[in-house]
């Protein structure tokens, strides 16, 4: 659950002086502690802030707004397809965990496992509560002041990476050398693979020489600075399209998606189990979108009035 909360102190002819955060952690442990701490060694007061731009929907990325609301009026935006994880957060978690009990089954886990996972995933979002949100991006246009905004939906619904010059903050759309969580757009809607790839290609179009503005840096939510996008860009893009081609040869016989997770990923633990399955999920759903996977067990799900296993099979 750690993470990199950016702050940007930069003066704008129309806003004056701005004090932007970045994101805010994800309030989990000594999180809000470290944020603290790295505001007062500036010294930055919350109370000072001008702004909290939210990178993307993800708690790791703004659970720390819980403690920080209340000590800043700083105006507070994320993108419309966040907005509600925001504003409406204890309604969406209910939805979402039935979503996502539902892809499990389907998935193949076990009953008990589900429940064990289901428990996990909630028991660092008990944490948040709903919050006020200032502003949406697209109705701002896009920019708040210097900063230009580009929507980069994949990982997150309403993730966006945010340029100042040239440097950019690239939430986690493109990390130095983790490879972006993917899940399944059965579970929230403008995820999936297929958004993850068109966004990384937009993304590389905004930031081209030829066809954008270059960046001369790109900060992450993870990992190290990146100081050449478009090598980085290439290099996911082709380790997703490696991972295809590996899950329609496992699917060369009929199984699940927890059988693909485990022969992508081999024996995880812990919360890993669950981003697998997820990862999984997301190369079967694009396969499966394109045509190239069937369903084996199908007149096995027509009967049943309740998700059950899927068996996923190569059709070429």
């Amino acid at each position: 659950m750690w993470g990199y909360v950016y702050l940007v102190l930069v003066q704008d002819d129309e806003l004056g002086e701005m004090r932007v955060l970045i994101d805010t952690g994800s309030g989990f442990g000594a999180s809000d502690r470290h944020l603290q701490a790295g505001l007062e060694q500036l010294p930055v007061s919350p109370d000072s802030l001008t702004h909290i731009l939210i990178t993307h929907g993800h708690i790791d990325h703004f659970g720390g707004l819980s403690n920080l609301r209340p000590l800043t009026s700083a105006r507070l935006g994320v993108h419309e397809l966040d907005q509600r994880v925001l504003t409406h957060y204890e309604e969406r978690l209910v939805f979402v965990t039935h979503r996502l009990d539902g892809f499990l089954a389907e998935a193949g886990v076990r009953i008990e496992r589900r429940a064990k996972i289901i428990e996990m995933y909630r028991l660092t979002k008990s944490l948040f509560h709903s919050v006020k949100v200032d502003f949406t991006y697209e109705a701002a246009g896009m920019r708040v002041g210097p900063f230009h905004l580009l929507h980069v939906p994949g990982h997150c619904a309403g993730h966006v990476v945010i340029r100042l010059h040239d440097i950019l903050f690239s939430g986690d759309h493109v990390l130095d050398h983790t490879s972006p969580h993917q899940a399944p757009e059965q579970l929230t809607l403008s995820t999936g693979l297929e958004h993850y790839l068109a966004s990384l290609e937009a993304l590389r179009l905004w930031t081209s020489p030829s066809t954008g503005v270059p960046v001369r840096l790109t900060l992450g939510g993870h990992d190290n600075p990146i100081t050449d996008l478009a090598v980085r860009i290439g290099e996911i893009r082709d380790l997703h399209h490696l991972r295809l081609e590996k899950v329609l040869s496992f699917l060369s016989e009929p199984n699940t998606v927890a059988g693909v997770s485990q022969g992508l990923f081999g024996q995880v633990h812990g919360y890993n189990v669950l981003l697998a399955l997820e990862e999984a999920g997301a190369h079967v759903e694009y396969l499966y979108q394109r045509g190239h996977l069937g369903i084996d067990n199908l007149q096995e799900v027509e009967a049943s009035s309740l998700p059950i296993p899927i068996r996923y099979r190569r059709l070429s």
